[in-house]
């Protein structure tokens, strides 16, 4: 059996990581975490009586992962207190550093703690990814699209970000623009080594990237959707099966699969 804590747990997706808990014979809700909660009452949150709630890291019990779906603010102190307590991270919260998660990285791998950071657990998005990483050495210029749901408060995505790393990774060198080009207003979007990146920001999305490749006389677009927030917890799952057995901290889904 596995025992496991959920950070953010009453948000939209430590609602189906819960439920995903749930359904499994083999994972045991131990404990789950918000700092901003004021009722530790399990029932409350209709979770068994022996699940602890905290607001306060220390109240949380022993645990082997650590599911965080928490906010970019708290993620890294999450994560560190896991690793300093011996619980593996499975980490599905953007917006932290790339320098931070370097540091995570080696604390975990002192440790000899699996774990994993991932900018999205799903696997068409990863998948997406992978084959964004494959284009990228037969195009010289790439621009990312990713398309979230209003309330999202981090742009761009962890997803299109790390995108647009693999892309330069596989190039290895800055992408050209034209630099006659004028932008007063910006439109022209977030530029990583070269490559724009572009947020939108609207109700009736949940998480949806396009990666368009552009060469003489010819594009190429890969485009992913998600269309339920279930669907992660199937990479999540994966996770967690892979960290149990590593004893290393990786980056990316697409790493494990």
């Amino acid at each position: 059996m596995i025992s496991v804590i959920v950070a953010g747990f009453n948000g939209s997706m430590g609602q189906k990581a819960l439920a995903m808990i749930d359904q499994a014979d083999d994972l045991n809700l131990v404990g789950v975490y918000n700092p901003h909660v004021t009722d530790l009452t399990p029932g409350t949150y209709r979770l068994d009586p022996t699940v602890v709630v905290a607001n306060d890291r220390a109240q949380l019990p022993a645990a082997d992962i650590w599911i965080d779906f928490s906010l970019p603010s708290g993620v890294y102190a999450n994560a560190q207190f896991a690793i300093d307590h011996g619980i593996r991270p499975v980490i599905g919260t953007s917006g932290m550093a790339e320098d931070q998660q370097v540091a995570l990285q080696r604390a975990a791998d002192a440790k000899g703690l699996g774990g994993i950071i991932a900018a999205n657990f799903g696997v068409s998005a990863v998948l997406m990814m992978k084959f964004a990483k494959e284009a990228a050495a037969y195009f010289d210029h790439a621009e990312i699209m990713e398309y979230h749901h209003a309330d999202k408060l981090d742009a761009p995505s962890g997803t299109a970000l790390n995108t647009a790393k693999l892309i330069y990774d596989q190039q290895g060198y800055d992408e050209s623009n034209n630099p006659q080009e004028q932008d007063p207003l910006g439109a022209r979007g977030g530029d990583y080594h070269g490559i724009k990146i572009h947020a939108v920001r609207l109700p009736g999305f949940i998480a949806d990237e396009e990666v368009i490749f552009g060469g003489a006389g010819e594009t190429l677009t890969l485009k992913q959707s998600t269309t339920d927030r279930a669907s992660f917890m199937k990479g999540v799952r994966i996770a967690i099966d892979a960290v149990m057995h590593r004893q290393n901290l990786v980056i990316g889904l697409e790493n494990i699969l």
